[in-house]
Parts: structure tokens; C-alpha cells; sequence
């Protein structure tokens, strides 16, 4: 492994580990946009053997973990503990066969 990909690891690890102690997850798109851009000037700083074009991948990273496909934290879960008694009643409902809606009638 080349030296320039294992700090390149080292600093999107950092990067991933200030995103979740610093709340980013939960704040507005505008101000996460703000705290990555002041975190990269960090990031630019305690790693200058990086290239801006590592920095602008660890940016690019770091705002799709903000904004994931699959939402993660308190509101994630409570959005899914809300969904989950009409998935299952939706689930019962198509499992239902023609001879139970008879009998049921």
C-alpha cells in the first residue's frame, strides 16, 4: 500500500470521526457545507502532503456522508418505528388469499 493512499485513509477516517463527535449529521445542509469547508482548511493543514485534488475528494466524501442514501440517527429510526405498523399491515393485506376474503365477506 503507498504511503500516499494510507494517509489519504488515515485522513477520511479523521474526517468521518469529526463528523459524527461534532453533530454535523443533525445540522442544515448550509451549515454542514460551512463546517466541511472550514474542516478542510484543517484537514489542509495537518496533512499537507496532500494534493488539492485529495482534499476536494475528502470533501466530496464527506458531504455524501452527511447526506446518505439511507438515513442514520434518532430521526432515522423514528421514521422507521412510524413506517413499521403500516409496512406490516400492508404486508398482511397482500398475503391475504381469495378464499379468506370469501369466508371474510
Amino acid at each position: 500500500m503507498s504511503n500516499k493512499k494510507e494517509l489519504m485513509d488515515r485522513a477520511r477516517d479523521e474526517l468521518f470521526s469529526h463528523i459524527n463527535r461534532c453533530g454535523v449529521l443533525q445540522a442544515a445542509e448550509e451549515d454542514q457545507k460551512q463546517w466541511m469547508t472550514e474542516t478542510m482548511d484543517y484537514l489542509a493543514e495537518r496533512y499537507p502532503q496532500l494534493g488539492d485534488s485529495e482534499l476536494r475528494e475528502l470533501h466530496t466524501l464527506g458531504l455524501r456522508f452527511c447526506r446518505p442514501v439511507i438515513a442514520h440517527g434518532r430521526d432515522a429510526e423514528t421514521d422507521s418505528e412510524e413506517e413499521a405498523p403500516a409496512a406490516a399491515e400492508e404486508a398482511e393485506d397482500r398475503s391475504e388469499t381469495p378464499e379468506d376474503a370469501t369466508t371474510a365477506a
